[in-house]
């Protein structure tokens, strides 16, 4: 079995350490077996393309890279800080989670 992972797609997220440690944004992948998250604008690199239908020119493509999920704390919706996240079972008997910070609800 797998274990779950703290962070999701589309989750806000403060980058904790590494080249773009204190930077936030926006969670556009998780990649589960390798642990890693892809986030928008951290850990930018540079890929060298050749001319394709997309890019006719080809060239240096600046684009994100995987963070590990460690490095990574979801943003605290009510305090704008980085912080922890619990699971809890909701209203509707449901696993959710939620900050450890505010004790909120992470939607």
């Amino acid at each position: 079995m797998r274990k779950k992972l703290h962070i999701k797609k589309g989750d806000t997220v403060i980058v904790n350490s590494g080249e773009s440690k204190g930077m936030e944004g926006k969670v556009l992948e998780v990649l589960v077996d390798k642990q890693r998250a892809i986030v928008e604008g951290a850990n930018m690199i540079s890929k060298h393309t050749k001319p394709n239908a997309e890019n006719p020119q080809g060239g240096i493509v600046k684009k994100e890279a995987g963070i590990h999920i460690s490095n990574l704390n979801v943003k605290d919706a009510s305090t704008g800080k980085a912080t922890r996240v619990g699971r809890r079972i909701g209203d509707d008997n449901k696993l959710v989670r939620y900050s450890k910070k505010s004790g909120e609800e992470i939607k």
